[in-house]
């Protein structure tokens, strides 16, 4: 008979107003686990605490978390980072904790840009410069869930603003870029 082991992941869902958390805990058949209640701390929205259903994936919204009511439109979920508190009675012996960044709206502007790129009339050299500044963003975006996944928010927090301000710029100067960093550095 497995021991209790509480454990649960978040799931990409490829969708910015949706948060999933999936449970990947082992639970002995007898006594079967009560009050199974998952605790969400929203950034910038507080904590909101939520019935989980065991060996499922559960899906939140903003009306679900309390963001957004009940036949509004949904709102898409912010980027930051969350802290996630799984228990089962007694909570306080039996739970798990994480932090994760949530990066759904960076990463769509990302892909956003992504796709732009492939469809710019550049030069070899303007283009190549664009993908060596593509490729840094996503660096510095997958540092920040890095970081996150450790308990590292203020380095998390710090990788998130720099990929979106670099991002902004990437945006806002489309195919503008000189190419020069990329002859410097890769020719």
């Amino acid at each position: 008979m497995p021991d209790l082991k509480l454990d649960i992941l978040v799931i990409p869902t490829y969708n910015v107003e949706v948060l999933g958390i999936a449970d990947a805990s082992t639970y002995p058949v007898s006594p079967p686990v009560s009050s199974p209640t998952i605790e969400i701390t929203i950034p910038g929205f507080g904590k909101v605490a939520l019935p989980f259903e065991p060996n499922e994936l559960n899906l939140f919204n903003s009306t679900s978390l309390g963001l957004s009511e009940v036949g509004d439109p949904l709102l898409p979920l912010p980027d930051g980072v969350y802290y996630l508190k799984y228990s089962v009675a007694p909570a306080y012996l039996n739970n798990v904790e994480k932090s994760i960044i949530r990066v759904d709206k960076l990463q769509q502007r990302f892909d956003e840009a992504f796709m732009k790129l492939d469809m710019m009339e550049c030069d070899r050299a303007i283009k190549t410069q664009a993908k060596v500044d593509l490729n840094s963003i996503y660096f510095f975006i997958q540092g920040a869930i890095a970081a996150a996944n450790n308990c590292a928010v203020n380095e998390a927090n710090k990788l998130y603003n720099q990929a979106s301000k670099m991002l902004n710029n990437f945006m806002k100067n489309g195919c503008q870029c000189s190419g020069t960093n990329y002859i410097t550095n890769f020719y």
